[in-house]
């Protein structure tokens, strides 16, 4: 008799949904599936819209990485005006991006993710979070809380605001900046290093006594898909699209982003929202790719700034000579970025170049098609446009980072639920629910943005027979 144990939703991350465990006639996991259960339907919408309100409009996509769709809408802008964006513009849209994945993964890793690791599995959820951290590590947790603020203050400096800056367009940016701005940035530099590498120490701690999580939390061969610059370093706005796969070799590179579609396929699943793209010539199943902090870095050659590559050097010992496969290693990609990103915001500050005049190239509409491709926070993020000869949106395709991982995360899940429910129970005790919901959380899914959707997410779990009858549900408000 086979039977489905649902989880729903899923909670402490950003958006509503909700995973269902399939059992086998023996009581085993026998697969997992992550449903988005809400949509909102941007890329229909749009349609219809100028090409100059893009980045404005699809900004509102997301209230936690606003920045990521601005820029990828502008980048699609520029493609159809055909324009050259001036120095300045462009190292500046870098500027904000850095920033955005400071804040983004200081949330995921600080408020989210770390009290499960910190406070221990078995804690309650009342105090599994981030004030029960605050409670427990306040110092550890005002640190983390000031981090974020950091990189909002970079976003709002540059873009008049923390949230929906309608800042970048098409051709450059808006405004520029001054020397006094830079200098504010560079003042809080060594306050955000200290945090990160705190976080750093404290993760690298975390390894050391969480074997199981990291052998069953999402490890398992795929391919791992990300920008990277003309000699493979890191990249989070400009290169080229690269595939590797888990072994470490390059199977694709140098691919311009424009051309994504020859290689990443979409398919609609019809108990979610949530698109299921894949590797185009391997087909659904072989093509699983991941995305993300954890491929990004597994995927360059160097990220090339000299603390963040001496701990890329540390992270890639868990590959054993191939890439770090397991989804676990997530959250240590994810300081390893911070720190990245913290050291090329320090150049920034004392790049003369971002105090140019010139900040934004004009043109009219020169091409009907244009693809913008930056890094989100959370992976890839491909904004597709089709226009007319007046501007008008004709058509819209957005493939967001969480749906590139959608088919990683059902087989984390599965593979997690293998490994902590025993065959034939039907118990569902808590947590089980959170290791299940934590395998989630390791790819820090952004539910808003991947079917554009908001919410809040009480929790049910229902164990299902074969024939619909609902043999156990637990419920948590």
């Amino acid at each position: 008799m086979t039977r489905r144990i649902l989880i729903d939703p899923v909670t402490r991350i950003e958006g509503h949904a909700k995973i269902s465990l399939r059992l086998d006639e023996d009581g085993h996991v026998a697969d997992a599936e992550f449903h988005v259960t809400e949509f909102r339907g941007f890329e229909k919408f749009c349609e219809g819209r100028t090409l100059a309100e893009m980045p404005g409009i699809t900004a509102r996509i997301c209230g936690i990485c606003p920045v990521s769709h601005l820029l990828a809408s502008a980048k699609a802008g520029d493609a159809i005006l055909a324009v050259r964006v001036p120095t300045a513009a462009d190292k500046l849209r870098r500027l904000m991006n850095l920033g955005q994945i400071v804040q983004s993964h200081a949330l995921s890793f600080f408020h989210l993710s770390s009290p499960d690791f910190l406070l221990g599995w078995d804690t309650p959820p009342a105090q599994r979070n981030v004030f029960g951290l605050a409670a427990q590590k306040p110092e550890l947790a005002r640190a983390g809380i000031r981090l974020r603020q950091f990189g909002q203050e970079i976003i709002e400096l540059l873009g008049g605001k923390k949230i929906h800056p309608g800042w970048a367009v098409p051709g450059g940016v808006r405004s520029g900046v001054d020397r006094a701005t830079l200098d504010k940035i560079k003042a809080w530099l060594p306050e955000a290093f200290a945090t990160t590498n705190l976080g750093i120490g404290l993760f690298k701690h975390v390894l050391e006594t969480h074997g199981r999580e990291i052998e069953t939390y999402g490890d398992f061969p795929s391919m791992f898909m990300g920008l990277v610059g003309p000699r493979g370093e890191w990249e989070h706005h400009g290169g080229k699209l690269r595939f590797t796969d888990s072994a470490g070799q390059i199977v694709q590179d140098q691919v311009d982003p424009k051309e994504y579609a020859s290689l990443i396929a979409e398919q609609v699943q019809t108990s979610s929202y949530l698109k299921s793209p894949y590797y185009r010539a391997l087909g659904p199943q072989a093509g699983l790719y991941r995305v993300g902090p954890l491929a990004r870095l597994n995927v360059c050659t160097t990220i090339g700034t000299p603390k963040a590559d001496a701990e890329l050097a540390n992270f890639r010992s868990f590959g054993r000579g191939g890439a770090v496969t397991s989804s676990f290693l997530y959250h240590y990609a994810r300081l390893i970025e911070i720190l990245a990103a913290l050291e090329r915001i320090a150049l920034y500050c004392d790049d003369e170049d971002l105090l140019r005049d010139h900040i934004r190239s004009d043109a009219g509409i020169n091409h009907l098609h244009g693809v913008g491709v930056s890094e989100a926070p959370r992976g890839t993020l491909i904004h597709d446009y089709t226009v007319d000869e007046n501007g008008l949106l004709t058509k819209v395709n957005l493939i967001i980072a969480t749906g590139h991982n959608n088919l990683a995360m059902n087989r984390t899940v599965a593979q997690i639920a293998r490994a902590w429910i025993k065959p034939g129970s039907t118990e569902i005790p808590e947590p089980l629910l959170n290791r299940v919901e934590h395998g989630i959380r390791c790819y820090d899914p952004c539910l808003s943005c991947s079917t554009h959707a908001v919410g809040k997410m009480p929790l049910l779990v229902q164990l299902v027979s074969p024939t619909g009858a609902i043999l156990n549900t637990v419920a948590r408000d």
